[in-house]
């Protein structure tokens, strides 16, 4: 099937490729959306925390908030977008799966579920998370259109189970029906290998914190299908804001506003569609 007869699902569900990863790009608002598609992103993602910051608060959103910022992503790139949808923003398998349908009702191509309670920082027990992606990838298989889940095993990056623990829960989530697997930011990039070679699921590894010194080559050699930023690149983007600001205010230097971007080139990506 040809891309312009491909939904934006079909299109999203080829990028995966394990081996040939593709770059999912999170952004924060439309403009950093067509940006990041201009600059030649296949596919953008949502990040939770990234859009919590444009709202002037810290990390957590609504369900309202997030349909309403998928919504003005998806209309500002012609490229498939996903949605990094925290915990399915409730407890209960039916909230999963109601997320999953009002999702794809706004375009997106697919969304993340995790196993954190939301509000504690700790991680649902065994059994719940796994009827929580049942349900999701249920609901999923139901809709009209192709969608991805990705489920997501965030015990290890939050200190609540360690790597066999997470291994457990995300071959639970294989049998479980979800379409992708996520060990986000574990010790070693040979724990995201030990994941690759014990599933026929598309692996998602992060280019963040201590992972960003690792290369798409890298991720490649070892099975990943997928690199997402998270919220890396809005915290890099944040840096500018506040070293510029600590200079101006603190020092009364404007040297690193020198080095931005010209307009006009921002206006021709913003053009592009």
């Amino acid at each position: 099937m040809t891309e312009a007869l491909m939904t934006k699902g079909e299109m999203f569900r080829a990028l995966h490729k394990p081996g040939d990863p593709f770059i999912l790009a999170n952004a924060w608002d439309a403009g950093s959306a067509k940006m990041l598609a201009a600059l030649g992103a296949p596919a953008i993602g949502t990040s939770s925390s990234a859009h919590a910051f444009t709202l002037g608060k810290p990390d957590g959103v609504t369900r309202d908030e997030a349909l309403a910022h998928a919504q003005d992503l998806v209309a500002a790139v012609d490229v498939p977008v996903s949605g990094d949808w925290e915990n399915g923003f409730g407890d209960d398998p039916d909230t999963c799966a109601e997320t999953v349908r009002l999702a794809a009702e706004v375009g997106l191509a697919g969304i993340s579920i995790e196993d954190t309670v939301i509000g504690t920082g700790g991680s649902y027990d065994f059994d719940l998370s796994v009827e929580r992606i049942r349900a999701a990838a249920a609901a999923a298989r139901a809709l009209p259109q192709d969608f991805f889940l990705l489920a997501r095993a965030d015990g290890v990056l939050r200190r609540t189970y360690d790597v066999d623990e997470a291994m457990r829960r995300l071959q639970a989530f294989e049998a479980a029906g979800a379409d992708g697997l996520y060990l986000i930011l574990p010790p070693s990039l040979d724990d995201v290998a030990r994941l690759c070679k014990t599933t026929h699921l598309p692996v998602n590894a992060i280019a963040a914190g201590p992972h960003a010194r690792y290369t798409r080559a890298d991720f490649a050699a070892i099975g990943v299908a997928r690199i997402s930023l998270g919220s890396a690149l809005a915290n890099a983007t944040w840096r500018v804001i506040a070293d510029a600001g600590h200079a101006m205010f603190n020092d009364g230097s404007f040297a690193h506003l020198t080095n931005g971007i010209n307009g006009q080139q921002v206006n021709e990506m913003l053009t592009q569609k």
